[in-house]
């Protein structure tokens, strides 16, 4: 891979690894509570076991990409590009919040377009 795209793909890493962070350490603070726009305290609280799943499932992503850099690897950048951008995808369509498919896949498709058209 070209610096170029060994950056786009670290960036894609960075974030999941944020989301991570987010999701299992912070989900019951004040900034996990405005970064997701919860309800209440309370809710995060009923809620914090299954942000803690989602987050291992964003660090997994940014293991994979991290993964593909140390090997060199377009192949599994592409896979693991690919699962980042059906995940922004799917999460913005059923929460109903674009925002998502924004900050998620909008990256990794950019990072994804480097590696096959430069």
């Amino acid at each position: 891979m070209k610096t170029l795209q060994i950056i786009l793909v670290a960036f894609v890493a960075f974030e999941h690894l944020y989301f991570l962070v987010l999701e299992m350490f912070l989900w019951t603070k004040p900034k996990g509570i405005k970064t997701f726009g919860l309800k209440s305290k309370e809710f995060a609280e009923e809620t914090k076991v299954l942000a803690a799943n989602q987050g291992l499932y964003n660090g997994f992503l940014s293991a994979g990409l991290v993964w593909s850099i140390i090997e060199n690897s377009t192949p599994i950048a592409t896979f693991f590009l690919a699962c980042v951008i059906i995940a922004g995808i799917y999460g913005a369509y059923s929460t109903k919040k674009i925002r998502l498919f924004y900050v998620q896949s909008i990256p990794a498709i950019i990072a994804l377009a480097t590696l096959y058209f430069m």
